[in-house]
């Protein structure tokens, strides 16, 4: 079998043999070194035109896939993998069926097959990137992603995560019905617990993370999360803009393809078959996307012992505190403990001094806002109030009071 470049070289390697060429010629015609000019006109003279064309013309590839496997790998990404992305498919080809395939050679076949792509990347566009931090724990990006999550198999869920800025691991995520303080306090703990705590949070301008008209009393403290991180000692910076912080950002573009789908594949229709699947893929992804620190030794602090962390990330109730020293929730009047008042937070002189610290006990505290003190109370379903904690004190409040109690 002899195509257009071969009968091009059969012409000038006879013409070089009968010596209208001279080698110089020859080898710029032939677009090849004068060595392999050489090496072509041997096997000419020895084999004629079967010398010019190549040996395995023609033949399969020893490498070549079986038949049986490229049909059933055709059928998985038409069926159980539909919307998988190649380098994940060929992933789970290996880990799941036991096929061993590289994405290249698996690419080629699914588009001979006019399987397309399911992400379609956009242009790349040049962008000032800050280096990573130097140590794991020096700063930990965190984010929430509403999306549909389980394509209407269940509730539209958003994913609230906290990836480190040094190693790019996932240190903390849990789905939740919405993005608010319970989300991140939830992740908070788990992340202290597991890891340590940060140094810093680099998160958006959310109200979630601090009041969206700052300027009171307590600074980023007069929010539930807010609050956290002041009792934790973690800095709290906020982002100018969502590619500030794009480590986080690029880690819900890879959720949303990889997470997707493993959701899918596992069938999950809920909020707690959700947050089972990503406790698989946390593992997975922080095996695989994971780099090591320039400084091998972490940055991060040690937690509080698990009753003070779970005090310090219990979500609470902000109540502004009357004059009497009592508070309202959900219309009932709370009492404060007579020890507050010994603690010098009521009146004139005693709100003054409050302003430059916060009082806490027993799971709640007292601070100033404005001209009224806010008490920050546990939720209903919170632990249970201590001794020294505001209770219910009149008799309509009966329900309120034994889920407080």
């Amino acid at each position: 079998m002899v195509n257009a470049k071969d009968q091009q070289r059969i012409d000038v390697l006879g013409r070089w043999r009968d010596g209208a060429l001279t080698i110089d010629e020859a080898t710029a015609l032939l677009g090849c070194s004068e060595r392999t000019a050489w090496r072509l006109l041997r096997r000419f003279r020895a084999h004629g035109v079967d010398g010019i064309v190549h040996g395995n013309r023609g033949r399969p590839s020893p490498r070549r896939l079986a038949s049986a496997t490229r049909d059933r790998i055709l059928e998985l990404a038409r069926t159980r993998y539909r919307g998988v992305n190649d380098t994940h498919l060929a992933e789970l080809l290996a880990e799941d069926e036991g096929i061993v395939i590289g994405r290249s050679s698996l690419q080629r076949e699914l588009r001979r097959a006019r399987i397309g792509s399911t992400r379609r990347r956009r242009a790349p566009k040049y962008r000032s990137r800050r280096e990573r931090m130097p140590q794991a724990g020096l700063l930990v990006q965190i984010d929430g992603s509403p999306h549909d999550w389980l394509e209407s198999r269940g509730p539209r869920l958003t994913l609230v995560g906290a990836i480190d800025d040094a190693t790019g691991a996932i240190v903390a995520a849990t789905f939740a019905p919405v993005e608010d303080g319970r989300a991140y306090l939830t992740i908070l703990a788990r992340m202290c617990r597991d890891h340590g705590v940060p140094a810093a949070v680099y998160r958006d301008r959310s109200g979630i993370f601090a009041p969206t008209h700052p300027g009171g009393p307590l600074g980023d403290a007069g929010a539930q999360v807010g609050r956290a991180f002041a009792e934790l000692g973690i800095a709290s910076v906020a982002a100018a803009s969502p590619q500030a912080k794009g480590r986080v950002e690029r880690l819900w573009g890879t959720c949303q393809d990889r997470l997707v789908s493993e959701l899918r594949l596992a069938a999950a229709a809920d909020l707690d078959e959700a947050n089972v699947v990503l406790v698989r893929f946390i593992a997975r992804f922080n095996a695989q996307f994971t780099i090591p620190a320039v400084i091998a030794t972490p940055a991060w602090r040690q937690s509080p012992a698990t009753r003070e962390l779970d005090r310090i990330c219990a979500f609470r109730w902000p109540r502004v505190v009357g004059n009497d020293n009592t508070v309202r929730v959900e219309g009932a009047i709370l009492q404060l403990p007579p020890t507050i008042a010994r603690r010098g937070l009521t009146g004139r002189r005693g709100r003054a001094r409050a302003a430059s610290r916060q009082t806490r006990g027993g799971g709640w505290s007292t601070a100033p806002v404005g001209r009224c003190r806010t008490a920050w109370l546990p939720t209903p379903s919170g632990p249970s109030l201590a001794d020294d904690e505001p209770r219910v004190t009149r008799p309509t409040t009966d329900r309120i009071s034994e889920r407080m109690t």
